[in-house]
């Protein structure tokens, strides 16, 4: 009987098409693909991913005190609730552009990121190779000096606002030094949280205060807790390594050199780790069949689906990338990823915003202990990306 039905309705479909004339042909076309639309964004509107409410006790961190002893919680110092206030005002002014909100000055030089969930194995290690580095580079006893903007440029809307910088005359601008560390743990049911409070107190007093451990009542997902933690970040520059320490942390100045080189005349730029020059090494060609077959099939789709400078960089996914704090009003306000595919939004914000991003080689090793399943994250990560791509082109996701 339905089957009878529906052949009835397409042949009167069929011979009113046959018979119409051209303009209402064009009419039926032009109405079908306005309701194709439609129905294909409730649909991306359906599974776009949505980031939760942040809640109270997660704007909160720990240290460890003077004494020794793990502090009661604090509160985090955060530039992006400033910015959401400046950015309220300048829409009700009719003047809403994130170069006329900028972002304030930094507290100190440089800012790590290490998004944690179940890492009490490996992070211990990882922290100690960086903050050897960041006290070797950017302890408080290295002075930070940059001559007529050499080194870093305000937003027009911030150097109003900061009338002792002078980048005119050509007088020589103190930056912030120092380093801090944001160990975000997503949720973890084991001890990472100890784990990270307890290497603090073996630094002693003089570092103990600059590792700050955030915790997340309910997984986020590295994206989440990356978004998090840089929401928070003081520095002059902000970085986010993984806790599992496969990146070679002191090629951490190869990024900021070439940062520097590309950022723009606002001080913008990003720089991403990368180990594309390692495929065809044998720590990539002894991974399995599957795995690189994987790799290969989502650099392919990241090729079809990313506008052309995020496509153009090899690797997107390295858990190694720089930014330079005025950068950071572009990107970080207006994501949306909270899964693996993160990297790939902020690029694509960063190219949305013309933010010049440098790609660059570093060290990398394999480690045991990965939380990642080749088959269903890679499946994830393909779906998350045409969600992702399709959710920008539609309007589901903006930047207001």
């Amino acid at each position: 009987m339905a089957s009878g039905v529906a052949g009835q309705l397409i042949t009167i479909i069929t011979f009113a098409v046959k018979d119409a004339p051209p303009f209402m042909l064009a009419g039926y076309f032009l109405l079908s693909l306005f309701v194709l639309t439609q129905i294909f964004y409730l649909l991306i509107y359906a599974v776009a991913h949505t980031p939760r409410d942040i809640l109270r006790s997660e704007t909160t961190y720990k240290h460890i005190e003077g004494t020794g002893f793990v502090s009661t919680s604090k509160p985090l110092p955060c530039w992006k609730n400033a910015y959401d206030q400046r950015k309220q005002i300048a829409r009700e002014k009719g003047n809403l552009s994130d170069s006329n909100i900028g972002i304030e000055d930094a507290e100190v030089y440089m800012s790590l990121v290490v998004p944690a969930f179940n890492e009490e194995n490996r992070l211990g290690i990882m922290l100690k190779e960086a903050v050897e580095y960041l006290q070797k580079e950017y302890g408080k006893d290295t002075p930070r000096i940059t001559a007529n903007g050499s080194m870093r440029h305000r937003h027009k809307g911030a150097q109003e606002q900061d009338s002792h910088i002078n980048m005119a005359n050509g007088s020589a601008e103190k930056l912030p030094t120092g380093w801090e560390v944001l160990i975000v743990s997503d949720g973890s049911n084991d001890k990472t949280i100890d784990t990270a409070l307890e290497f603090a107190r073996s630094l002693g007093s003089e570092s103990a205060g600059s590792i700050r451990v955030i915790s997340l009542v309910e997984n986020r997902g590295k994206g989440g807790a990356v978004i998090h933690g840089m929401r928070h970040v003081r520095g002059e520059y902000a970085v986010f390594a993984d806790a599992d320490g496969a990146s070679k942390f002191e090629d951490l100045g190869k990024l900021l050199r070439e940062l520097k080189k590309v950022q723009d005349d606002d001080g913008r730029g990003v720089a991403v780790g990368s180990r594309a020059h390692l495929v065809g090494s044998e720590e990539v060609v002894k991974r399995s069949f599957l795995r690189n077959l994987l790799m290969h099939s989502f650099h392919l789709l990241l090729w079809i689906l990313t506008p052309k400078a995020t496509a153009a960089i090899r690797d997107t996914q390295c858990g190694f990338k720089l930014f330079s704090r005025p950068a950071l009003p572009y990107i970080i306000p207006h994501m949306h990823s909270e899964s693996w595919i993160f990297d790939v939004e902020m690029l694509m914000l960063a190219e949305a915003a013309s933010i010049p991003v440098a790609e660059v080689p570093i060290g990398w090793h394999e480690v045991q202990g990965s939380k990642l399943n080749v088959l269903w994250d890679s499946l994830g990560m393909a779906w998350g990306l045409f969600v992702l791509r399709a959710a920008w082109a539609m309007g589901v996701y903006s930047r207001t």
